[in-house]
């Protein structure tokens, strides 16, 4: 099982890694699938199946779609461009895609929410076609955004392409027994094992100076949401805080009397201020999703900015451990909150950082795995409720909380051996059977928990 750590934390735009970012790249698809086809299309058409279509409004599924339709893509997304391209779109009710004809398209009836049962391979499925001149179909493509950006052919998800395809690597661990046993054996670290199947399938060129990227848009993200203010897009009147927050914190930094606990106000409003921009349709990184995107920039600015003997040096190694961790979770569960609620995203997420920082703070392989898993386990049972289906309450705050559970679990697990009871691997296969058990109004569809107990307005 490969599954790369580009793979894992992707650049993209908010508010939602899965129906926002997905969307987009499964239109883009189809724009390739369209270009090698040996017809002249006419028109298209889409629509939005599950919590595509329960939520996607609020995840502004139909902007992304239409967008994605029109070319764009996540990780080169020109805001002004986009905006301009939609208003266009709407007024003559024509695509103007890359290297295509000029495709009639109508916002209003040619993009569909479809909010009967789900497709049958996933909660985010979506159908995209082709017409000719008639307004026939003539060219159709089922795909499923299973989380984090990944999207999925009905073909690939039935033949099970969940991970990269490629040549074997030096270090193929499909559970965490399996990478505890590679680490015994080879004598190397979790990070040392996880660049090495990096360099084996993509070379060392651009590998540290990719990771470099990812911290320099996680980073970067903190620092815009920190400065940002006002009320966030969607209509709830939610209203940033991060900024308010920090400046307190920095207003009392350095008094002798404050409390030591107020160390969580700066982990939580790091975290705040990614999920603030994100909310906002800003560029961040999926970690491994959207919803989630807070937990672990907040952790590596917690430990860069306020822990003794941190370096920079060791972003890679941070970052290569919590892909690891990331991918062991996406294989053998789920990171989507349609399909397993929010313990696949925020839970996953601080597994993935509480190893992390567990790693550069000098945690043996048990250890790091000994904090994933404390991470992990409690988070189970989380649901996905997001109030009119925005990717605003909870869940900015809980970003905020589940770096804080991520520092705990890997400060707990440095206090040990590395032995303890519950195996990471048994915590993600719980995580599993609880997200396929939770009902369907708990996973991202904003038809129960606190979407139906708070004024959506």
């Amino acid at each position: 099982m490969f599954l790369s750590v580009f793979e894992m934390f992707k650049i993209g735009i908010g508010p939602s890694s899965s129906h926002t970012m997905g969307p987009m790249v499964a239109a883009g698809r189809f724009l390739d699938t369209l270009r090698a086809a040996p017809f002249t299309a006419h028109g298209l058409r889409a629509s939005l199946h599950g919590s595509l279509a329960f939520t996607g409004v609020g995840h502004a599924t139909d902007r992304a779609t239409i967008l994605g339709l029109a070319g764009f893509a996540p990780h080169s997304y020109d805001p002004d461009l986009a905006e301009a391209t939609l208003a266009d779109i709407h007024e003559r009710h024509v695509i103007d895609a890359p290297d295509l004809p000029p495709l009639r398209f109508d916002p209003g009836s040619d993009l569909l929410f479809d909010y009967g049962p789900p497709l049958p391979g996933h909660a985010n499925g979506m159908v995209v076609m082709a017409t000719d001149a008639q307004g026939d179909v003539i060219l159709r493509e089922t795909y499923y955004s299973v989380g984090g950006g990944f999207v999925l052919t009905a073909d690939e998800l039935a033949a099970g392409k969940a991970t990269q395809d490629g040549p074997a690597v030096p270090y193929p661990f499909k559970s965490a027994a399996e990478m505890l046993e590679m680490a015994a054996r080879s004598g190397l670290s979790i990070a040392a094992m996880k660049r090495a199947n990096e360099i084996s399938r993509n070379g060392s060129t651009g590998l540290d100076s990719g990771i470099a990227r990812i911290w320099q848009v996680m980073n970067g993200c903190i620092d815009r949401g920190l400065e940002g203010q006002g009320i966030l897009p969607g209509g709830l009147n939610v209203r940033r805080r991060a900024r308010a927050i920090h400046d307190q914190l920095l207003e009392e930094r350095g008094r002798n009397l404050t409390a030591p606990h107020v160390i969580n106000d700066w982990i939580s409003t790091y975290a705040m201020a990614v999920n603030e921009e994100n909310a906002a349709g800003g560029q961040v990184v999926t970690a491994p999703t959207n919803g989630a995107a807070g937990v672990m920039p907040a952790v590596m600015r917690y430990w860069l900015d306020h822990v003794p003997g941190a370096s920079a040096a060791r972003v890679p190694e941070f970052l290569l451990t919590a892909a690891a961790i990331g991918g062991l979770v996406k294989y053998n569960a789920s990171i989507s909150g349609a399909e397993a609620g929010c313990q696949a995203e925020v839970g996953s997420a601080a597994a993935m950082a509480a190893a992390g920082l567990c790693a550069v703070l000098g945690g043996t392989p048990e250890q790091i795995e000994n904090a994933a898993e404390i991470a992990l386990e409690h988070h189970l049972g989380m649901t996905c409720d997001p109030v009119r289906g925005l990717v605003q309450v909870p869940c900015i705050e809980r970003n905020g909380l589940g770096a804080i559970k991520a520092v705990s679990a890997a400060s707990l697990a440095l206090r040990g051996d590395g032995q303890h009871f519950v195996p990471l691997d048994a915590a993600i296969e719980t995580m599993r059977q609880t997200g396929a058990d939770m009902h369907e109004k708990y996973k991202e569809t904003a038809l129960g928990g606190l979407a139906v107990n708070v004024p959506n307005c």
